[in-house]
């Protein structure tokens, strides 16, 4: 029998949840977001580093594929969206799909989720730290690898701990120099083919250079295969809107809102962007250890165009950095509501914002200004880290499939009264999870991918080493009574 809308919205919350409460008396997440800001973070989640920066490398290895490579992940993952939107929309005292997968598949699952898209957060700003690092080099070559790190994680750390509609105002205009800079590129990339451009190099800005040197699959099977790596960690984010749902105004509206437009997103930003990039630049002359965007327009003779684009791909890194500082925040403060971390990240300070959680956040990230010099360049630190970042998400949109198939199981009436079911249904699920399974095989044919992916698994040791000796599921259980006393 199908329930009520009304019912749904007023399910009961999860354990802990009701009992948060912050320094100035709230009791909850302060719901700060608007439309237009979930709407703008969809668009930067899905518009990070991995575009900017690791592009040039997968173009490198899969030439013109790289267009079908972005296609074919875009198109699966907006089927983990629409998953994690419906678990989501099914009960709205879910605050994050963590609490989703912790719901339906248990305490052990959502301890493991938890912890572990904590981690691919601070991974992946480790990533934006390196990132920051290559694109301040443009202008200052010699500055100290540390410095442009250190302070891009000192000013996120401020920004974050005034306000959550602070957040989302700094997102959003961020995401707007995003949107701006890549419709400038594809603008002045056509114009450029329509005619016929002549870099200083020789080379012709033409439509055909998508298939005149070497052809659509220049390197073959394996160089297509071999784009999925960075491939993969360019989407990392896209499942932020889901993390945001807590502190969004209307989720009901502004989640099917955001999922929605993925597809002309990835299309947009992904697609056409980078098919213009390699019609005006041939595949094969576009430099692997660098930014397409940033190059392209240099090679066009346009070197102050060139640092403008370099400055907004150092803002979109600068976004992802203080995307992933949000998220392990609210993560970290989800976990300590159900005993799953310490007790003292549970609390709100009087912005409403989990800051203590915050700011072990930000600590962990102090470690990637060391990998910086792990490298013999900042592309090849980039590329470790992006690997252990594209599995360890891929483990997390996995639980948030996983958790729909049970959830289909379990809560029928659930789904029938869902007004945002998932397309293709449960046949698509299995699909997505067997795309999961073929990129880790993958990952494993390349010499730099296969060493960052035998590390992973440590991670998830610690884990099974933490949860059982923490005492578990009832050892959870006794610290959020605990936690609740007081």
């Amino acid at each position: 029998m199908a329930i009520p809308e009304h019912d749904l919205a007023a399910a009961p919350p999860l354990a802990g949840q009701e009992t948060a409460q912050s320094e100035g008396g709230s009791t909850d997440l302060h719901r700060g977001l608007s439309n237009r800001h979930i709407q703008l973070i969809a668009i930067g989640g899905a518009v990070g580093t991995g575009l900017f920066m690791g592009s040039g490398k997968t173009i490198s290895v899969a030439g013109p594929s790289v267009l079908l490579v972005y296609a074919i992940i875009g198109f699966m993952l907006f089927f983990v969206m629409r998953a994690m939107g419906e678990l989501l929309l099914s009960n709205l005292s879910y605050k994050s799909l963590r609490d989703a997968v912790s719901d339906i598949l248990g305490p052990t699952a959502g301890f493991i989720c938890g912890w572990t898209y904590w981690f691919c957060w601070i991974v992946t700003g480790m990533a934006d730290i390196v990132a920051v690092t290559g694109y301040t080099q443009f202008w200052w070559p010699d500055i100290a690898l540390w410095v442009p790190g250190a302070i891009t994680i000192l000013v996120m750390l401020g920004l974050n701990l005034v306000a959550v509609r602070l957040f989302g105002e700094i997102e959003f205009w961020f995401s707007i120099i995003k949107i701006i800079a890549i419709i400038a590129l594809i603008f002045t990339g056509v114009v450029m083919v329509l005619t016929h451009f002549q870099s200083p190099d020789g080379s012709v800005a033409d439509f055909s250079n998508l298939i005149a040197h070497g052809g659509f699959f220049p390197n073959g099977l394996a160089g297509f295969l071999a784009g999925f790596q960075i491939a993969i960690f360019a989407f990392v984010g896209v499942e932020l809107a889901g993390t945001a749902a807590a502190e969004t105004a209307d989720p009901e509206k502004t989640l099917p809102k955001a999922i929605n437009a993925i597809p002309i997103r990835v299309v947009l930003f992904y697609v056409v962007a980078l098919a213009v990039i390699m019609m005006v630049t041939p595949w094969d002359r576009v430099p692997a250890d660098a930014s397409p965007f940033v190059q392209m327009f240099a090679l066009a003779g346009l070197p102050a165009a060139a640092g403008v684009i370099n400055f907004v791909v150092l803002t979109a890194a600068a976004s992802s950095a203080n995307s992933g500082i949000f998220s392990t925040s609210r993560m970290l403060f989800g976990l300590a509501l159900e005993g799953q971390a310490p007790t003292r990240w549970g609390k709100l300070s009087r912005t409403q914002v989990p800051a203590r959680g915050l700011i072990f956040s930000v600590l962990c990230l102090v470690p990637s200004l060391g990998v910086l010099y792990a490298g013999s360049s900042v592309i090849e630190a980039f590329t470790l880290i992006t690997t252990v970042s594209s599995v360890l998400f891929m483990v997390v949109w996995s639980f948030i499939v996983v958790a729909y198939l049970s959830f289909r199981r379990k809560h029928p009436e659930r789904h029938a009264a869902s007004k945002f079911k998932v397309p293709g249904g449960v046949f698509m699920c299995w699909v997505v999870l067997g795309f999961f399974a073929f990129m880790v095989v993958v990952l494993t044919m390349e010499n730099d991918t296969r060493s960052a992916l035998m590390v992973t698994p440590v991670w998830f040791i610690l884990l099974f080493i933490g949860w059982w000796a923490t005492g578990g599921v009832q050892g959870a259980q006794k610290r959020a009574k605990i936690r609740q006393l007081f």
